[in-house]
């Protein structure tokens, strides 16, 4: 989701609004999105080979409407869930039945999550009053002072039922995200932290900011993490007047490679040496995409999926007055050469009523043999199954999709990440919980749960 310092207001603003984007210079082939099913809210739909077969709702000091659920990490049997006031840990040991472990109460948006061993880092992009779980948001005049504290938080996660808080890393601009790099020798895992939103009225947040921050953390030795770089990617200021550092970065050790959506443009990145990074392809698209959010490599690292979050993830722009190219993923070939050819855009083919915030959004690949098969969040477009084999002719395979929160107002909902592991998908749906789907498919089928890692944060990908 876009940073958004007051977001309730944003939503009610973006709902109708005349983006005036100009036309694609590459719609050969696109089509408007067909009505689909038209459901009231409480109801909802899928195609068939894809089933609904767990919702745990959030609850307690996650149970409010601003107490936005965000993104999904994994540890063998647990999914650990962000949400703006904190995170929670599941045991998905039977997929069909769930079970929440825990839920710490930390505040600090996104609290985007990923986890390492017996390591959980949250991304705080709020400034607060302190680094502590017990802060306030910060003032007006803090914030110019630099009386606020924004960043990583790190917890120990040896028991899972009792998460410990263990160290803080301020860091400029805060986290809005951040993507975990192993260290080649195991000794010490990076977090590359993307953040943005400068301004000269907030202290530590000064423009320019081109640059994305490094923190390395001793794995023996935590307590030690500390920002080790500050690489500026965009010594030009960016291909766009938008760019400013990254929005998100997606990792692929196995190719040395990361691709960066860095709100004007995407980029890829030759992370070989890990402190290092260096930006060796940008691409632009100042026809269609507002904002670049995301990105997922194909297995062969030879296709690279960026979405774009127009409206900041709260407007509604999956319906035909929008149209098919804008707030959808663009796939762009990867040469050998690390060269980026476009090759299409895909857009769920629903339309989503004007009370349902509705843009392309996270999702992770489904690892199956020879092909490029992904699941992707929707926000309350639902989730979309979907393959991009053939870049230029992406087909969808399976959806699932609710009605929307509210047929009368725009209310901030839907499924934020939608990530596939060890056999079913997880979905952490901003109001409604978390929710587990299982797709039946031939085409799928032979994707198989053992394709994963110890510790899987779909940002750090790994090869199948």
């Amino acid at each position: 989701m876009r940073r958004s310092r007051s977001l309730g207001a944003a939503v009610t603003l973006f709902v109708g609004l005349g983006l005036g984007l100009a036309q694609s210079p590459a719609a050969a082939g696109t089509t408007a999105p067909a009505p689909g099913p038209v459901l009231g809210s409480g109801q909802s739909a899928s195609s068939p080979n894809v089933s609904l077969v767990a919702n745990l709702p959030k609850r307690g000091a996650f149970a409010g409407a601003t107490a936005f659920n965000s993104d999904l990490a994994f540890a063998g049997s647990n999914a650990y869930a962000g949400n703006y006031n904190g995170f929670t840990v599941y045991d998905i040991k039977n997929p069909k039945k769930p079970r929440e472990v825990t839920q710490l109460l930390c505040p600090g948006s996104q609290n985007d999550i990923t986890v390492s061993g017996n390591l959980l880092f949250l991304s705080v992009d709020s400034r607060r009053t302190d680094d502590t779980c017990n802060s306030a948001p910060a003032t007006a005049a803090q914030s110019a002072a630099g009386q606020y504290w924004e960043g990583i938080r790190i917890f120990d996660i040896t028991s899972p039922s009792a998460p410990r808080y263990i160290k803080s890393v301020e860091t400029d601009c805060g986290s809005h995200t951040h993507t975990l790099v192993p260290g080649k020798d195991g000794k010490d895992v990076f977090l590359y932290v993307s953040s943005y939103g400068p301004s000269a009225a907030i202290a530590k947040c000064q423009p320019p900011h081109d640059k994305v921050s490094i923190v390395k953390v001793p794995v023996k030795n935590p307590t030690a993490a500390a920002v080790v770089a500050e690489p500026v990617l965009f010594p030009d200021g960016g291909l766009t007047p938008r760019t400013q550092g990254c929005h998100d970065i997606t990792a692929y050790p196995e190719v040395g490679l990361a691709a960066g959506a860095c709100m004007g443009e995407g980029v890829i990145i030759d992370i070989a040496n890990p402190v290092m990074p260096k930006v060796v392809e940008r691409v632009a698209d100042t026809v269609n995409f507002d904002f670049w959010h995301s990105a997922t490599f194909n297995n062969d690292a030879d296709t690279v999926l960026f979405t774009d979050e127009l409206g900041g993830g709260g407007a509604a722009t999956c319906n035909p007055a929008i149209g098919p190219n804008k707030g959808a993923d663009a796939l762009y070939t990867l040469g050998r050469d690390n060269t980026l050819s476009f090759a299409s855009y895909y857009k769920i083919p629903r339309t989503q009523s004007t009370t349902e915030n509705c843009v392309a959004h996270n999702g992770s690949l489904i690892p199956v043999k020879g092909k490029d098969v992904m699941v992707q969040a929707w926000y309350q477009g639902g989730i979309s199954i979907f393959d991009f084999t053939n870049p230029k002719k992406p087909t969808e395979l399976g959806w699932y999709d609710r009605g929307p929160i509210s047929d009368t107002a725009l209310v901030l909902g839907g499924s934020w990440s939608a990530y596939y592991y060890q056999g079913y998908i997880y979905s952490n749906d901003i109001q409604k919980g978390l929710d587990v789907f299982q797709i039946k498919d031939p085409r799928v089928n032979s994707a198989k749960s053992g394709q994963f890692p110890a510790d899987y944060n779909p940002q750090s990908q790994p090869t199948f």
